[in-house]
């Protein structure tokens, strides 16, 4: 494929470490494209910054607390009365950010509603606070300790990543109930009848509807995550790699994800919280900011994307999503979605978001303030993600 314009990642760092880069975020680039076209838009524009913040369950922390005389295999760990995984080394343990707390006084009042689960335990470390540690397991000779309690910091731990199976949803559902009920989900409460429509995603500002077919992010991408810095890992868990798409590379459905890692002691709390959903349980929201590299005007076109051109499944999380029927009800569009109405089975209802979009653009221009400085500078996928 020939392209009247043609840059490398090399050139544009070059460009960034001397101060003369053009960054825009995706907001703006979709207004740029539009009036310059995507030919001009890219041999003006050298990076593309995009952002989301929004529940993101497939998270946790990877972490070892350390080991003190005399030594221990923990094979049970909690902090603060939440369950880790402990079935990897001797103090090394995993903490998902959906895990609930063991007798959460909110459940007695409202069963299947958790005030605090591994999400909060991440916030709590990251602003400092000291988390209570318990480890329990069987004695060996090599490892003679059978129990340990104690209080730990994040700044104590020997190693604490924010290691997340998948995030940054490429597309996700429009979730409405057409029962007569109420229902309680990780898509937060849906009233019966279609009453209101609860939707995800970042829009036009999102990282993977700007690069629709992954041509520059993969494995070792590197990535704002949390306040800080991460990195991609490859394709998340439920990736879809060949959905059906518009003319312009968006899928239809919820398809591509990401894995993705970052060190937790360089995070900032405002971009990593836990999540408390009525009647669901626990989650984690995640602001993640990816920088999407104008090499040619195919990729000055795929992040001109506007709202009007993400087309949103709706489907029955009543009747269809708890038996696995894929049925899907129409799509709207995420411009729509934004207006705060929609229509559903031709009556009008409301739509609720639960990505937060100011702080979506908030990452995006934070991801731009430090490319601008020279602070962070963009890295070559090692491996592509399979898309197409």
């Amino acid at each position: 494929m020939s392209h009247e314009v043609t840059k490398t990642i090399s050139e544009i760092n070059d460009r960034i470490r001397s101060g003369k880069a053009v960054v825009v975020t995706a907001r703006e680039m979709t207004d740029i494209v539009g009036r310059l076209g995507k030919v001009k838009a890219a041999r003006e524009v050298d990076v593309v910054t995009t952002g989301t913040f929004s529940p993101m369950c497939s998270s946790g922390m990877l972490f070892n607390f350390g080991q003190e005389p005399p030594v221990m295999r923990a094979s049970k760990v909690r902090l603060n009365n939440v369950q880790c995984h402990a079935g990897l080394a001797a103090v090394d343990a995993y903490l998902g950010c959906t895990e609930t707390r063991r007798d959460d006084p909110l459940n007695k009042v409202y069963p299947g509603t958790f005030k605090y689960g591994g999400g909060h335990v991440i916030e709590d470390l990251l602003r400092g606070k000291a988390v209570r540690l318990w480890c329990e397991s069987y004695v060996t000779d090599c490892y003679p300790r059978a129990a340990l309690e104690k209080d730990v910091t994040l700044a104590g731990l020997k190693t604490a990543m924010l290691l997340n199976p998948r995030n940054c949803y490429q597309n996700y559902n429009v979730a409405v109930n057409l029962t007569s009920r109420i229902i309680y989900t990780y898509m937060g409460p849906l009233k019966p009848g279609a009453k209101n429509a609860n939707f995800a995603t970042a829009g036009a500002l999102s990282p993977l509807f700007n690069d629709p077919y992954f041509r520059t992010i993969g494995l070792g991408t590197k990535i704002f995550l949390g306040g800080g810095t991460g990195y991609v890992l490859g394709a998340g868990t439920q990736h879809d790699p060949k959905p059906k798409r518009t003319e312009r590379g968006i899928p239809l459905s919820a398809a591509g994800t990401l894995m993705v890692r970052g060190d937790l002691k360089g995070m900032n709390p405002r971009y990593v919280r836990g999540v408390s959903i009525l009647g669901y349980g626990c989650s984690l929201a995640v602001g993640v900011g990816i920088p999407i590299p104008i090499l040619n005007e195919d990729m000055a076109f795929f992040t001109g994307v506007s709202d009007a051109d993400i087309l949103m499944p709706v489907k029955d999380y009543g009747h269809d999503y708890p038996q696995g029927i894929p049925r899907v009800l129409g799509h709207v569009s995420y411009e729509e979605l934004l207006s705060g109405r929609v229509k559903i089975n031709g009556a009008e209802t409301a739509s609720v978001p639960l990505t937060s979009l100011s702080m979506s653009l908030e990452v995006a221009q934070k991801l731009k303030e430090w490319i601008e400085k020279g602070e962070f500078t963009l890295t070559e996928a090692q491996e592509r993600i399979v898309s197409e």
